[in-house]
């Protein structure tokens, strides 16, 4: 499926993915779930297994909860993560506990979230554009792509792009596509090299000590029947139809929706190795200033839903109705778009967000 086809089945399959009600009364900033990434002591083999005494010593991640949050029931199966890194490659581990491990797509590329997946989003220079998403499922089918911005901005998938030297290993505690049996788990391993996660990081380098990047985890779970010795998805006898996939993820997004990067979790690079002293998550305060603009965009799409335009009086923008000290707000409409600028006498830097959600700083 080339990236145009690929751009207008996913529009059509979610259409959900255009601008939604603001979510900025849910979340703030220091809701998004967070990980300190400490570097290996010792080599790494991808094989799926998670054995190496680095990720021995690494903790996993919080269990997953569904996308939604916590209005929703839990997930039906345990799903968790492990970060590591090194000079050469981000590691990430999952395990996911499954009854019925079950996968067909074994060709690249393959719109592998039609079954059972683990997904990862990237996003180096938290900024919501030029972001990576990579799945895979218990086949070690991968699909990779980069996405120019979020779809709701009008982005595109392009599916050419892919992590380059990337290596990946699927491990079964269990059998596959069986459904005599009941299996435990199936664990997956992720070297993904920096020569490919650079591309759109900042300064495009990996990360140094102390530094932050936007990252979170999806895993898609379909209902399913066994019929005539088989796996096929369960059919809602209301609409003839499949029933829709389970979404459960780290980060909570507020929305059935994992293309909205602002509402991703951090994960923080330390150098300090694995199994050594820990550090503390050290929270960036212009996160909140660049959630105090996602607040503008959110209400500047709201605004433009019911008069057809953007807007440059702030009395019309609800976000802004918090009192922000030492908070200095601009914005100006420009032809078929806004421009919104924030300054903080705190941190002295100013911060800017545009209408298709692209946050930068000056």
């Amino acid at each position: 499926m080339n990236s145009i086809a690929t751009w207008l089945f996913l529009v059509l399959a979610f259409p959900n993915l255009n601008p939604e009600e603001p979510i900025y009364h849910e979340f703030s900033p220091k809701d998004f779930r967070r990980y300190i990434c400490y570097t290996t002591n010792g080599e790494m083999i991808i094989d799926g297994r998670l054995d190496e005494r680095s990720w021995e010593l690494a903790d996993f991640s919080e269990e997953f909860i569904d996308i939604e949050g916590t209005k929703r029931p839990l997930p039906l199966y345990e799903t968790k993560v492990k970060m590591l890194w090194d000079e050469e490659y981000l590691y990430i581990g999952a395990w996911l506990e499954e009854h019925h491990i079950w996968a067909t797509y074994a060709r690249r590329e393959s719109v592998i979230f039609h079954e059972n997946d683990f997904e990862i989003f990237i996003d180096p220079d938290g900024n919501t554009h030029n972001y990576y998403e990579i799945e895979i499922n218990a086949l070690n089918t991968v699909w990779d792509l980069l996405l120019s911005k979020p779809y709701r901005d009008g982005g595109r998938p392009i599916t050419k792009w892919n992590v380059d030297g990337m290596k990946t290993a699927v491990y079964l505690k269990g059998t596959i596509n069986n459904p005599e049996d009941l299996d435990e788990y199936w664990s997956v391993e992720f070297a993904l090299p920096w020569s490919s996660l650079k591309t759109h990081a900042k300064n495009r380098r990996k990360p140094k000590n102390g530094e932050q990047w936007r990252i979170n985890f999806s895993r898609v779970q379909w209902q399913r029947d066994i019929v005539d010795g088989r796996y096929v998805k369960r059919i809602n006898p209301e609409t003839g139809k499949s029933f829709p996939e389970y979404n459960w993820v780290w980060s909570p997004q507020g929305f059935i929706n994992m293309h909205r990067p602002e509402t991703w979790g951090f994960i923080q690079f330390s150098e300090k190795q694995i199994g050594a002293e820990k550090c503390d998550f050290q929270f960036n305060r212009d996160e909140n200033l660049k959630w105090e603009l996602r607040k503008i965009y959110y209400a500047q799409n709201n605004h433009k839903k019911v008069s057809g335009r953007y807007t440059d009086d702030l009395k019309l923008l609800e976000s802004t109705q918090a009192n922000l000290n030492g908070i200095q707000i601009d914005v100006n409409t420009i032809q078929h778009g806004f421009e919104a600028s924030l300054y903080s006498n705190e941190t002295r830097t100013t911060w800017k967000i545009r209408q298709d959600g692209l946050v930068w700083t000056e």
